[in-house]
């Protein structure tokens, strides 16, 4: 049998452990060496270079439509604190150092949270939504994702209108579960964020134009069973596009998934299970961002 971690013993051990886990992050908040993105402008940077919706209320199975519905109002709450964000050269966007802990104090309510492999619910739950939405972007830029933690060891949820690829979202917890990314060019950057009735909308903009496009593509999807337990496989690729010539200038594999499904096979579509021909199947989930 696992021996219990610390943190897994009891509540107050839990809590413990969460305390002293904040108490690094704002620690190293105060001693490293990064210059964290805090100016914000109300004006829009003139480049659009990518954007993006995200839909609020999805069907996730059996999720309490309740949770939806609070996600939302913690989404109007968060958009207003990163909105208008300039990342300038050598500054790094955190994304809890902006939006601060979501506490009921502050308004926030119950969403939907994912823990231990399975679905909960938390004072703030939804960020993750947020922060998929800001990593989709940044994908598409020469900004370098310096933190970055995935929730991808399972599939959750059947496909419902999904619009980007599997595995290519976030995992965050306020605050030692962070996104970040770094502004290593000379161009300077900016966020733009909002909520519609149905929507939370993004913008990523910039103060010139870019030499490069970016594009992420899937690969290799496919469902197999092993062990009387079905699994996702596929892979995230990003290319690099020369603006001017049009040429691919690099095609680089961002993380390659083998997740173990959660909700009913029957949700699966038929012609994406593969056969298990090959009994060599890897159970590493190989991450590269």
């Amino acid at each position: 049998m696992r021996r219990k971690l610390f943190c897994e013993i009891c509540p107050l051990f839990y809590k413990i452990s969460v305390k002293k886990e904040r108490f690094k992050r704002y620690f190293k908040w105060i001693v490293d060496n990064n210059k964290y993105a805090c100016e914000k402008s109300a004006d829009k940077l003139p480049v659009l270079l990518y954007s993006h919706n995200s839909l609020i209320r999805r069907r996730l199975g059996n999720v309490d439509i309740k949770l939806q519905e609070n996600k939302a109002t913690n989404l109007k709450l968060s958009a207003p604190k990163i909105t208008g964000i300039l990342i300038k050269p050598g500054e790094t966007f955190s994304f809890w150092k902006v939006v601060g802990c979501c506490s009921q104090k502050k308004g926030y309510l119950e969403g939907l949270t994912i823990k231990n492999g399975t679905t909960a619910k938390g004072v703030g739950g939804g960020m993750c939504q947020f922060t998929n939405l800001i990593h989709w972007m940044i994908l598409h830029s020469p900004l370098e994702i310096v933190e970055h933690h995935h929730h991808n060891q399972f599939d959750l949820f059947p496909d419902f209108n999904r619009v980007i690829p599997f595995g290519t979202g976030t995992s965050i917890v306020y605050n030692y579960l962070d996104y970040c990314f770094k502004n290593n060019t000379e161009n300077t950057y900016q966020l733009i964020t909002y909520v519609t009735e149905t929507h939370l909308c993004g913008e990523l903009r910039a103060l010139k134009q870019e030499a490069k496009a970016y594009h992420i593509i899937e690969k290799d999807l496919y469902f197999n069973e092993e062990d009387g337990k079905y699994y996702r496989n596929n892979k995230i690729y990003r290319k690099v596009i020369n603006k001017v010539t049009g040429n691919i200038e690099k095609e680089e594999l961002i993380i390659s998934n083998h997740s173990e499904v959660l909700y009913d096979s029957n949700f699966i579509k038929p012609e994406l299970i593969k056969s298990n021909t090959n009994k060599d199947v890897s159970k590493q989930i190989e991450k590269i961002i």
